[in-house]
């Protein structure tokens, strides 16, 4: 705008003025990237101070669906001892059926955890994400050498992951939760008598959870160190505008709307509280009462736009992640359609996702294990 205008005006402070008119504008600040670093200091997680007191947990979707019907992995870590348990499951299981495996699977052996860092923490420090890059490449590996179902080698790639070295504790988690190394089929040495219960093996795993805990904080201080270098500090004020970001899910392409050209951010909000250092409430709309209003501070952009430059959200459905929402609502016809070597059925779907969006023909067989209530009546 600046190089066009030069050309016929001029006046003192014109580059300025332009740049405070272009950052005004609310189109240019809901659709452009930020080529910038992202805000706010990388605040870690204090070291726990007992073992299965504090975890993390992420699941693993998409996956292919084996003969168990199994197409999930719900991914829970101890953040102390970085000892982990791989729990395959269905995508479509509900909050109840979770609730029930986490207390069959994890309350009955370790007791109720203190706090758990969920998957949009935005301060976990790569915790759950990369145990779950282990973890893919560890089933990568097992399906090349031996083939078979996923679900299939996650036990024994459970016990391999616990009873592997990690260098932010300098030891295998296995040893880090129970105080002595894992007895492997690979060496059954030291087989016989042991005592397990004497006050010298007391001493001496407490001694090795406070190495634990030391190695754990020179970790978590080095990679603050690099995370920092890559980021910029900032700090709003009580009352300031600002853009939320949020990020529509892939699925949103099959739609032909949008998809990758939807907003970046949306607003303008104004902050009504400051919640801690780096993290912000703000003050929603009626269409967002669903979604928790403190956000982390590298999910907001500062807003110069004015109060009034607002634009409604009443055509967007948004879930308490600020995700769309994909969910078929029924089927309104079926068809067959001939390939070159064979026939397939088709459905038409009529989704629940943005007003005015239209149905569309999807595969019988796929939408079958998806959405297998579609079905039923």
């Amino acid at each position: 705008m600046y190089q066009d205008l030069r050309k016929d005006y001029w006046w003192p402070g014109m580059k300025f003025n332009v740049m405070q008119y272009v950052n005004k504008c609310l189109t240019c600040a809901q659709v452009k990237a930020e080529h910038q670093k992202p805000y706010g200091y990388v605040q870690t997680l204090e070291v726990p101070e007992w073992k299965w007191e504090h975890i993390t947990m992420d699941f693993i979707t998409k996956l292919p669906l084996t003969a168990k019907r199994h197409d999930t992995i719900w991914v829970i870590v101890v953040r102390l001892t970085k000892s982990a348990h791989f729990l395959p499951i269905r995508e479509t299981y509900t909050s109840e059926r979770l609730s029930e495996l986490f207390v069959k699977e994890i309350i009955t052996r370790h007791g109720v955890p203190v706090s758990i860092v969920t998957a949009y923490h935005p301060q976990t420090n790569g915790q759950s994400e990369r145990t779950i890059q282990t973890l893919e490449d560890m089933l990568r590996a097992c399906i090349i050498d031996f083939g078979g179902s996923w679900d299939d080698h996650l036990p024994l790639v459970e016990f391999s992951y616990n009873n592997s070295y990690h260098a932010s504790i300098g030891m295998p988690p296995y040893e880090a939760l129970y105080g002595r190394r894992c007895r492997k089929p690979v060496c059954w040495g030291g087989v016989g008598q042991k005592e397990v219960g004497s006050k010298a093996a007391v001493i001496e795993l407490t001694e090795k959870l406070q190495l634990v805990k030391a190695r754990m904080k020179a970790a978590q201080d080095r990679q603050k160190s690099y995370a920092d270098k890559r980021r910029r500090p900032i700090e709003f004020e009580v009352g300031d505008q600002v853009l939320l970001k949020f990020s529509p899910w892939k699925e949103v392409i099959r739609f032909r709307k949008r998809g990758k050209l939807s907003l970046r951010f949306i607003g303008p909000f104004r902050i009504i509280a400051r919640v801690g250092k780096v993290a912000y409430r703000l003050d929603l709309p009626d269409e967002l009462s669903g979604i928790h209003p403190t956000f982390h501070i590298s999910h907001l952009r500062k807003c110069l736009v004015d109060d009034v430059a607002y634009v409604p959200l009443n055509d967007i459905e948004v879930d308490e992640r600020l995700n769309y929402i994909e969910e078929p609502v029924a089927i309104v016809d079926t068809k067959e359609k001939q390939l070159r070597n064979k026939m397939i059925r088709q459905v038409k779907v009529q989704w629940k996702h943005r007003k005015g969006f239209e149905a569309t023909w999807e595969t019988e067989d796929e939408m079958k294990r998806l959405y297998p209530h579609l079905f039923e009546t």
